[in-house]
This record gives structure tokens, sequence and C-alpha cells, in this order.
């Protein structure tokens, strides 16, 4: 029986060859006849060159075939989530970093980044955990009464936006949802997400206008078949200063264990205990 491969293989010599039923007609013989001629004399013709058949025997190359003879796809793999880029942070958006110092996107305990693009705001999130993470927008430092925006990890594997709502010191899911453009991802037992939302919005309790300045307050914690549970700390970092989207800060917040060793108390005994053990005792 005859391969795939060489029937292609057939087929682009027969069109080359023209052995596909072209028949020459009255007139391209006479025109043959005229074009015995050397080169530059009347009646020289060039010989036609098939661009198809060039084409054809181009596209049909072994390449485009498998081993055994059939057409596979060669388009390349598409990353399903961007990484976000922190080397953008404070230039060209505003980022929030939380844990370790000089930690990323990928290493810190809580990380937001924010950026306008027209008359949305996107924001960037990733926390250290597998449930869910989330940023809420307040007016006084506090939770409750907050504009809360969460993506949380389902038992499905997805990793969806929610809109939420803190009714004292727990969140209430509303349905409008006002995110867009929403992406995620569940990776290396970290929660990452990317969404827009309208800078202005029609005045609601349950939503604030992106484009007035607000503390953020910042949370992540685990998931129970897609539904959020208390945060992982019993005191979730707050921004020290109202954020204005209008203004692209790289700001960092050391976790509770970096928080305790530069506080101005502990730097203070560990410079006495180095000066006792450099002098010495009598």
């Amino acid at each position: 029986m005859i391969s795939l491969r060489m029937f292609v293989q057939l087929l682009v010599l027969s069109i080359q060859s023209g052995w596909w039923g072209v028949a020459s007609s009255p007139t391209d013989e006479g025109a043959l006849r005229a074009g015995h001629g050397e080169h530059g004399e009347p009646g020289h013709q060039e010989p036609h060159k098939d661009s198809y058949s060039t084409f054809a025997s181009e596209f049909l190359e072994s390449r485009y075939l498998s081993d055994d003879g059939y057409p596979f796809p060669t388009a390349p793999p598409v990353d399903p989530f961007a990484k976000i880029k922190v080397i953008d942070c404070g230039v060209t958006k505003g980022c929030i970093r939380y844990g370790k110092p000089g930690c990323d996107a990928e290493t810190c305990d809580y990380f937001l980044s924010y950026r306008r693009i027209g008359t949305d705001v996107e924001y960037e999130m990733s926390a250290d955990t597998d449930g869910w993470v989330a940023v809420g927008f307040s007016s006084d430092k506090k939770m409750g009464g907050d504009d809360v925006m969460g993506c949380v990890h389902d038992d499905n594997g997805r990793v969806r936006i929610h809109h939420f709502y803190n009714v004292g010191q727990w969140a209430k899911e509303i349905k409008r949802n006002p995110a867009r453009d929403e992406e995620g991802i569940f990776e290396n037992n970290r929660v990452t997400c990317r969404f827009k939302r309208p800078l202005y919005v029609p005045r609601e309790e349950t939503l604030v206008d992106l484009h007035l300045s607000w503390y953020y307050l910042f949370a992540w914690g685990p998931a129970i078949q897609g539904s959020i549970t208390r945060h992982d700390i019993d005191n979730p970092p707050v921004s020290d200063h109202m954020i204005s989207i209008y203004k692209y800060e790289d700001l960092f917040m050391p976790s509770t264990a970096y928080q305790t060793f530069n506080s101005p108390l502990c730097l203070l005994l560990i410079v006495a205990l180095t000066f006792y053990l450099l002098m010495g005792t009598p």
C-alpha cells in the first residue's frame, strides 16, 4: 500500500512535471515554435516558473509531517498566565510587598500591584496560600464596611475573582462583581490573579470609587470548597497611608518576624550585646 508521504511526493512531482491533466493549447504550441531563437532574439521566451508547484513542494515538505506521514500542528505553546513583572514596580505600576526584605511576587507572603489602563484599574495579587488572597479598600484602617476584591482557589483547581463587603469581622459575598478580564492560577502553593475594575462606579454602598485614595487592607487564608475562611494571621497588614492609584509607589512592609528584628529596642539590645562582647569583662 502506498504511504501518505509517498503520495504527497508523487503529487508534487506530478504538479511540477505537468502530469496533472494540463494539456498544451495550439496557442501555447505556436508560442513554443516562435521561441526557438537565442536569448535576446525576438520570439524567445523564458521558461515559466510554476509558483504554485514551488509553494506546494515547500508546504508539503517532510518537516510538516510526523513520522507516520500525518500532519501535526506547529503553533507554539501559549503561556496561560503571564508572570507578574516586579521590574515595573514604582515605574509603570504601584506595588506593595509584605514579607521578607527583597521578596517579589513569587516569594512575598503577600504581593499587590495596581496601574491605570484607560478608565480601568488593573490589579495583580499573589499570596503564599492554597485558598484565597484579597485586598480591601478602607477609610479608617479597620475591618468593617469595606469594599473587597478576592481571588479564590476552588476545588476544581480554578482561581476565580469574587466581590465581597466586610460586615464587621466577616466578609459577605456580593453578587454584583465589577471585575473583568479576570485570570488566575494556583501554582507552587500560591494563589495569583489579575483583573480589571472600573475607575468610576455608580454610587453604591458596597463599591468605592478608585479615583479616591483609600487605606488598603491585605488578607489571605484557606478556602473550603471555594468558600473563604478566616485569614491566616490575626492582624492582617494595612497600608500606613492612603494609597492613590495616580501615584505609583513601590512599598515594602516587613512581616511580623522582621518587624520584631527591626524594632528600635531589638536593635539597641544587639548593639549593647556586640559592645559587651568586643570589650569583654574586666
